[in-house]
């Protein structure tokens, strides 16, 4: 499908569920920072790690160029998005995009232990995924980036197989071409709306971190949950996997991920036209609760 053929983009619905999300993640942040009782706090931070992956699926459709038709615009409002993730706009659109490039190919099957990988680096950066602690290098990442951009290339590891085998090989390269100063623009933009946030809201320090630890549980699980065990084929290496409407909604068909890989300047409005019933759609939680048993060795007739 060429871009021209693709619907248009929903731009004035996508700026209100954005303000609608950040806003509801903000009242989120402050229960969980201010309300007396652990239940609530609790609860607070279970909704806002939904809502701020509903900011997050409007970031990544910036990162696409269909969250809004004016390209200004549209990276102005993935730039405001990412400061909830918090991370910066240009990263996450270079490393989004070198995802699809390069999606199932050997640097990225997470899901299966090829011959001459390190195990030992294999379950850990699986477990990782699964359990949120890879949210913590994105932010961290940024920081790292604008204050020391040299450390993150030196963990390249080019014609290594740790690099080939982590993807950092393809991920870090894309930094040798990355605008910096627009990088560490962003990443104090990204620092200043987060302060704000704290100042503005009063909140703790144990308020903040319950409400990022469940969003990074719940956007890490999904982030291979989409991809885990499908074909080794970069366009149809995804599932539109299949999970309770108001969670899907809430996701912006985010869990549609073949029919996103397959038209990926379709509009996340859209995407349920372009799901193939024809082709396997596995729930969410039976692959989710698949992967928590590791990754499986390489299948012999694998490319």
């Amino acid at each position: 499908m060429r871009a021209d053929d693709a619907p248009p983009i929903p731009a004035a619905l996508n700026a209100v569920l954005l303000a609608a999300a950040m806003g509801a993640g903000a009242l989120c942040l402050w229960t969980a920072s201010h309300a007396e009782g652990l239940a609530v706090r609790l609860v607070a931070a279970g909704v806002f790690s939904y809502v701020n992956n509903t900011v997050f699926s409007l970031l990544h459709e910036a990162t696409h160029g269909v969250l809004h038709p004016s390209k200004r615009v549209n990276n102005g409002l993935g730039r405001l998005a990412a400061t909830f993730f918090p991370t910066s706009f240009t990263l996450q659109r270079a490393f989004h995009l070198t995802h699809h490039r390069h999606n199932r190919t050997d640097r990225e099957q997470f899901d299966y232990l090829r011959p001459g990988d390190h195990r030992w680096l294999k379950r850990a950066q699986w477990y990782a995924i699964l359990t949120g602690i890879y949210w913590v290098f994105v932010p961290v990442g940024a920081l790292v980036f604008a204050l020391a951009p040299g450390l993150l290339k030196r963990l390249r590891g080019t014609g290594t197989r740790y690099g080939e085998q982590t993807g950092a090989d393809a991920y870090l390269g894309r930094l040798e071409e990355a605008p910096g100063g627009a990088i560490r623009a962003e990443v104090v933009w990204m620092v200043a709306v987060q302060a704000g946030l704290a100042y503005a809201l009063d909140l703790t320090l144990g308020g903040w971190a319950l409400c990022y630890a469940a969003f990074a549980v719940n956007w890490s699980s999904l982030q291979y949950a989409d991809h885990a065990w499908s074909p080794l084929d970069v366009r149809e290496g995804a599932w539109d996997l299949r999970v309770a409407a108001p969670v899907r909604w809430v996701f912006l068909n985010y869990h549609y991920h073949r029919a996103h890989h397959a038209h990926p300047q379709v509009p996340w409005l859209y995407l349920g036209r372009y799901v193939d019933e024809r082709v396997p759609r596995p729930g969410f939680l039976r692959i989710w609760l698949s992967m928590w048993r590791g990754p499986r060795p390489l299948p012999e007739k694998a490319p």
